[in-house]
């Protein structure tokens, strides 16, 4: 008898974590900024194409930049081919082939271009 109506009370009990009315999908007034020209961040991320290729993708730099200097200079680099794409809501976005994620970051910071805070790596395969 006392086991049980311990475990009665403990049940009955408000203070269990799990009885809390909180919703936990409910919008909490953060922005994730994901994709947004004024997150901040600098995002480098992977794409799969077809079969073993991939598409690595830089955005997010500073509009002041050159970016056709930047492209020429990742791809003599990194023996890579790559474009410019202008896209309305993300602006300027550098497109690479193959998996170049780590030495773009590695020659970001390298240059001064981009501290390392800033740096947002993601893969989307």
């Amino acid at each position: 008898p006392k086991v049980q109506s311990a475990v009665h009370s403990l049940c009955m009990s408000e203070n269990i974590e799990n009885l809390r009315k909180i919703d936990p999908f409910a919008d909490t007034g953060e922005s994730d900024d994901f994709g947004s020209k004024n997150a901040g961040y600098v995002h480098i991320r992977i794409q799969q194409r077809n079969g073993r290729k991939t598409l690595t993708t830089l955005q997010g730099l500073t509009p002041d930049l050159d970016y056709k200097k930047i492209l020429k200079a990742f791809k003599k680099e990194f023996c890579c081919n790559g474009t410019l794409v202008d896209d309305p809501d993300l602006g300027q976005v550098i497109q690479l082939q193959g998996d170049q994620r780590k030495k773009i970051s590695d020659f970001l910071i390298q240059e001064g271009i981009c501290p390392v805070q800033f740096f947002s790596l993601s893969s989307t395969l």
